[in-house]
């Protein structure tokens, strides 16, 4: 259990990070939580949530409150409304991700736990490469190569390529990237999961992991070669299988994580595993980050009905993990 606090980022201000935020100290109370947001939209927004929680002004090196929400202020950058993103707040946006990072850094957070922002907001407003929170995290703390995993219960589903247009993903699965997400996934599962021996399912890039070349060859010429180093350097990897015969039960009670080539082609079994309670993890970042499984949800913002449960467990597996 992490003694030093978790810095909790609130993502875009106009969406659904606020709202779950605010409900982390009825779920977990006693537990050691900086909420990284707008004081203001933070008081707004319990109000109309009928939230009766104190918020306590916290900085660095000051001691924690015994109950309601520590909040480290840093401000949205425009008037926000609940539902209606607004390419002004962009920057404040980030620069609570930037806080946390530097706070992680630094040794004031054990870690951090991020709510969901929009990538097009950040595009519109400050930067119009801007991919997500996990290529922005590694950029800016100079991590070469980092490894976006989901959780859903013992489901767990590591990504080769993260936020790619399709046509860009083939171009992208090299023999050195993939050697190196396998690496740190596998190091990861040791360090982090406490799994002396990870074995790891490797799913191919093409339907029917090419049909032995007819329908693809980067699993011949790419994807095999690699598990085939790293099988001689004592990996456990299976693979590559086809992805829409990896996730039954036979293959997966036989391994520990699965990597997918590219998003929509793990993420989607995940998610409907355990939508709303499943978790984002970045591995390989020289601190813990955990996320939501969830976007924005405008149309939820400040009604009530955005459910906290990924944000818990989030939280929740951040605290293990540091």
């Amino acid at each position: 259990m992490a003694t030093l606090p978790l810095a909790i980022t609130c993502g875009d201000p106009a969406g659904i990070g606020p709202d779950i935020v605010l409900r982390l100290p009825e779920h977990l109370a006693g537990t050691p939580l900086v909420a990284l947001g707008d004081r203001q939209v933070l008081r707004e927004r319990a109000a109309l949530l009928g939230l009766s929680l104190t918020l306590h002004d916290w900085q660095p090196g000051q001691a924690l409150p015994d109950a309601g929400l520590a909040v480290w202020h840093s401000p949205a950058g425009a008037a926000v409304v609940p539902g209606k993103p607004d390419p002004a707040t962009a920057r404040g946006t980030l620069a609570l991700l930037d806080r946390a990072l530097q706070g992680c850094m630094a040794g004031t957070f054990a870690g951090m736990v991020t709510a969901p922002l929009a990538k097009s907001v950040i595009c519109d407003g400050v930067d119009p490469f801007f991919t997500g929170h996990t290529e922005y995290l590694a950029e800016h703390s100079n991590t070469k190569r980092v490894v976006m995993m989901l959780v859903a219960g013992d489901l767990r589903v590591a990504l080769a390529t993260t936020h790619l247009p399709l046509r860009d993903v083939p171009d992208a699965i090299r023999s050195a990237s993939l050697t190196r997400t396998l690496e740190i996934l596998d190091l990861d599962l040791r360090q982090h999961f406490g799994i002396p021996a990870p074995r790891i399912l490797v799913l191919g890039l093409n339907p029917h992991a090419g049909e032995s070349g007819h329908l693809g060859r980067e699993e011949i010429e790419v994807i095999e070669p690699v598990l085939g180093v790293l099988r001689a350097r004592g990996m456990q990897l299976t693979g590559p299988l086809p992805a829409d015969t990896a996730f039954t039960p036979r293959h997966l009670a036989g391994h520990d994580a699965v990597l997918a080539m590219y998003h929509d082609q793990g993420l989607p079994v995940l998610k409907y595993a355990g939508f709303g309670e499943a978790v984002n993890i970045t591995l390989g970042l020289p601190f813990v980050r955990t996320s939501v499984d969830h976007g924005t949800a405008f149309d939820l913002a400040g009604t009530g009905k955005a459910d906290p449960g990924s944000l818990i467990a989030a939280t929740r597996l951040a605290l293990t993990l540091a």
